[in-house]
């Protein structure tokens, strides 16, 4: 079992920064490939970023890439998402989320094992 606690969002001027935490309880954090996804109002949930269980690996959404950077510290069970040059469009509640057995795609998000509650980011124009 894990739990995810997410923390860091808040409320940013557009061109602004945040840096994203995901606290995980549980001594197999590094056996698990961990991704942030995001969902705004009256939207479907979406993929931001992935990284793969040794941080080797990393791959971003097109609409958050060379923004965006997803980061893991396994010693501390911690994955990060540092945001920089946030735009309006980047508001939503974010989530991490763990996937033990990853099988090279999250169409569906129902093979992700667990999720965080969520933190809000606003961004204002």
């Amino acid at each position: 079992q894990v739990q995810l606690v997410e923390s860091g969002g808040g409320l940013v001027q557009a061109g602004g920064s945040l840096r994203l935490s995901c606290a995980a309880s549980g001594r197999t954090f590094s056996s698990y490939v961990m991704g942030w996804f995001r969902q705004a109002p009256g939207k479907e949930r979406e993929f931001v970023a992935r990284i793969s269980r040794g941080g080797g690996s990393r791959y971003y959404a097109d609409s958050v890439k060379g923004r965006f950077t997803i980061s893991r510290d396994n010693a501390k069970n911690m994955v990060y998402l540092q945001m920089n040059s946030l735009k309006a469009e980047d508001t939503a509640v974010y989530y991490c989320a763990a996937d033990e057995d990853y099988r090279g795609s999250w169409s569906n998000l129902e093979v992700l094992d667990y999720w965080g509650q969520g933190t809000q980011v606003t961004v204002s124009s």
